[in-house]
């Protein structure tokens, strides 16, 4: 077959395949268009998804007639004012935006410049079919019909109007995250989805766009190495969600969804989170233009670093301090869900005791009361005798159950003095009940232990030598044989960590002795679990790395169990270890080790407010 020239209007379309594979696609074109205007507001409406309808609307600069006839060129572009492309700053540069939309749907521009006139030009598909003057303010808007309505080959691979909808909002998001200066408005089949003004702090935005507890419920990041900052929201490790759906990550303000800030992320929050768990975070980095080349993509979604092993440990290192510096926070969110599950019993009229002594409901005041006003009455009362009589069936008094007080060896401490407040009370030998300054406390003893004990074993990992208890007899744990090579590799590490073990036949491994904190433990589970880890992320992560999985394994087997009885000393111990541990406010997997019931809601419960 001979090397023919395409013609250019199958060139337009095949462009628009590479940059606008979808109605988020180019609504992420035009919106940032907008941005790149100088606009301060910018409206969007959209309409089955933006596959019939999609128009931008902003108050930025505006374009001359002669600009809009340039503007639908390929490869014509205000934002690259020289060659050097390195150094770009703008979301958009390519130039081939209007031109791919244009030449795959009817697009409609209008704008206007500030002391000009109005101008139209519409496009279908290609063809210039109107072009004349419009009345509008400063500022351009831009409305796309029927997308891709003359290449089915590409209209019959968009999905549902739904699904397109929540990518269209989801491109919004991003945008809008990145810009808090600038107001946004969304509009989907004439109803308004979407609303933010310019001007907000950069938490509040992220609040407004994601889910508003966050601003309760996140830290603030804020940190700065060389010519890089790093900025933004985290979510503590208790607040998250099943899909990274809100992870949003930018670079330069441009919004990214590059594997190495994934991978990243992923590594702060590794010991943290469930598996299947995802934070919610928006991180804002800055890098010199010279340090990143943002051209990699056609969408300009992926970024390439010069530095990437630079960036990967300032977010993990950065991330890891922030949480670090929060120490035992947990999410506080059980008022709305938990306040709702509580009983509150049906209040019954009061008996009247005395009815029978009493004279006709209708006797005249002064036989009511006596002579002298309620005497006769109060003494009535002080005379009658009540006896009680159980109902059939209930249990006597000398059978009801009791409660039980110990003797204080100590003067109680004071609830103010410490944040998670002073133990009273076990429930269901799981759940410690504590009294604090400002509300009730409830911790799971289980999820909290464990917590403590793998800081205690990080703490090895990072050169304190777990101290371990040698076993009188030594034990033989039958494993496969490349579960005892992986095992018998990591015979140092497991050693800093307290497990002492050696390889025993092809096929098995001896136990000399386990960490002293774990107590006594089951070492034909604890090594089974430890092999398990060690195959499961052998490929993927590095040994520190498997370690710290191995850790979390080794502190589930050494904490205190649920339906362990405590006494009200090992509770108080316990609740003081935690105030003075990093991320006890939630275990290993990510759920919350304490929840506190401020005294407002148990009020509200009684009916006090």
């Amino acid at each position: 077959m001979s090397i023919r020239r395409l013609p250019e209007k199958l060139v337009n379309r095949i462009a628009a395949g590479e940059v606008v594979e979808r109605p988020a696609a180019a609504l992420k074109e035009l919106v940032e268009n907008a941005i790149d205007a100088g606009a301060t507001r910018i409206s969007v409406r959209i309409a089955e998804g933006g596959i019939l309808r999609l128009e931008v609307e902003d108050d930025g600069c505006g374009m001359t007639a002669a600009d809009m006839a340039l503007a639908l060129e390929r490869h014509a572009t205000s934002k690259l004012p020289d060659d050097a492309i390195e150094d770009v700053t703008t979301l958009g540069f390519r130039g081939e935006a209007l031109p791919s939309i244009a030449s795959v749907a009817r697009l409609t521009l209008e704008s206007r410049v500030v002391g000009g006139d109005g101008w139209k030009r519409i496009v279908d598909n290609g063809a210039v079919v109107a072009e004349g003057p419009a009345a509008l303010g400063k500022g351009t808007r831009v409305l796309v019909e029927d997308l891709f309505a003359r290449v089915p080959a590409r209209r019959k691979f968009l999905r549902s109007g739904r699904s397109e909808y929540a990518a269209c909002l989801d491109v919004i998001r991003r945008l809008a995250m990145a810009r808090p200066d600038v107001g946004f408005t969304v509009e989907h089949d004439g109803r308004r989805v979407l609303d933010v003004q310019s001007g907000q702090d950069r938490l509040a935005r992220v609040a407004a766009l994601t889910q508003r507890e966050l601003a309760a419920n996140s830290i603030g990041v804020d940190l700065d190495r060389g010519e890089v900052h790093l900025g933004g929201v985290i979510s503590l490790p208790t607040y998250n969600r099943g899909i990274a759906d809100h992870q949003y990550l930018f670079v330069n303000g441009r919004p990214v969804k590059d594997r190495l800030l994934v991978g990243a992320l992923r590594g702060a929050y590794a010991d943290l989170l469930a598996r299947d768990r995802h934070p919610v975070v928006a991180l804002f980095l800055d890098v010199p233009t010279s340090e990143v080349d943002v051209n990699v993509h056609p969408a300009k979604t992926e970024v390439r670093f010069r530095d990437p092993q630079l960036i990967r440990g300032m977010i993990v290192g950065g991330l890891r301090r922030a949480l670090d510096e929060h120490g035992f926070r947990s999410v506080q969110r059980p008022a709305e869900a938990a306040a709702a599950v509580w009983q509150q019993e049906p209040v019954a009229p009061a008996p009247t005791l005395f009815a029978a002594h009493l004279p006709h409901p209708h006797a005249p005041a002064t036989h009511l009361f006596g002579a002298d006003g309620d005497t006769a009455t109060m003494a009535l009362l002080r005379d009658r005798v009540v006896d009680f009589a159980p109902p059939p069936g209930a249990l006597s008094p000398e059978a009801l159950p009791m409660g039980r007080a110990e003797a204080a060896t100590a003067p109680a401490p004071q609830a103010a003095e410490h944040p998670l407040g002073i133990a009273r009370g076990q429930i269901a030998r799981t759940y410690i009940v504590a009294e604090a300054e400002d509300g009730l406390v409830i911790v799971d003893q289980h999820a909290a232990h464990e917590r403590l004990v793998l800081e205690q074993l990080r703490r090895g990992m990072s050169g304190q030598r777990v101290p371990s208890q040698g076993l009188l007899l030594p034990e033989v744990v039958e494993l496969d044989e490349p579960a005892c090579d992986r095992v018998e590799a990591a015979t140092a590490e497991l050693a800093a960590l307290g497990v002492e073990v050696e390889r025993f036949g092809p096929a098995a491994v001896m136990v000399r002795a386990t960490p002293a904190m774990l107590g006594a433990v089951d070492c034909q589970k604890l090594v089974t679990d430890i092999a398990d880890d060690l195959a499961g992320y052998d490929a993927a992560l590095g040994l520190n790395e498997k370690l710290e999985l191995v850790a979390a394994t080794m502190a589930c087997h050494g904490s205190v169990r649920a339906g362990r009885t405590l006494n009200v000393a090992e509770m108080n111990a316990l609740l003081r270890q935690m105030e003075i541990t990093p991320h006890s406010g939630q275990c290993n997997h990510g759920r919350p080790t304490w929840v506190k019931l401020a005294m407002d809601d148990v009020e509200k419960l009684f009916g006090r407010k």
